[in-house]
C-alpha cells in the first residue's frame, strides 16, 4: 500500500464529520503507511474562509495546522521543486490549489485521496474515493 495525501475537500470532511467521505476512503486513509496533508490545503482552506466562502471551516482554521498534526497526519511543505512542477504540469485543469497537491501527490509517489475527478486526467495520480 502506498503512502496517501489528502486533497482539501478530504482533510475538510474528515474534520466536519461529514457524511459523504466513503468509507472506502477512510479505510485507506486508516491503513496507508503514511497520511498527509500539503501546505497549500492549509492556504487554500484559510483563503475561502478568509474570503466567508467556507463558513463551515471558519471553527477549524485557527488551529488547523495544530488540529491535523494532532490527528495524525504528516504535514509536506511546499519545495520550490513542487512550485516549479505544478506551473508546468501537463494539465487543463487551471486551479492553482489543485495544481499544487497534483504535484505534491506526484512528488510523494502518494495516492490521492479526493472527491475531484478533475485528478482522474492525470495518469501520473492514482485518485481514490469510492
Amino acid at each position: 500500500m502506498k503512502p496517501v495525501l489528502l486533497d482539501t475537500n478530504a482533510l475538510a470532511m474528515i474534520l466536519t464529520d461529514d457524511p459523504r467521505l466513503p468509507e472506502q476512503a477512510k479505510n485507506i486513509i486508516s491503513k496507508a503507511p503514511r497520511a498527509s496533508v500539503s501546505a497549500i490545503t492549509f492556504y487554500e482552506i484559510g483563503q475561502k474562509v478568509r474570503l466567508g466562502k467556507w463558513e463551515a471551516m471558519a471553527e477549524f482554521a485557527p488551529n488547523l495546522v495544530d488540529i491535523t498534526i494532532g490527528d495524525g497526519f504528516n504535514l509536506i511543505s511546499l519545495s520550490s521543486k513542487t512550485a516549479n512542477d505544478a506551473s508546468l504540469l501537463e494539465w487543463s485543469h487551471r486551479d492553482p490549489f489543485d495544481r499544487m497537491i497534483a504535484a505534491v501527490a506526484i512528488n510523494e509517489d502518494a495516492d490521492l485521496i479526493s472527491s475531484d475527478d478533475a485528478f482522474d486526467e492525470l495518469e501520473a495520480i492514482k485518485r481514490i474515493w469510492a
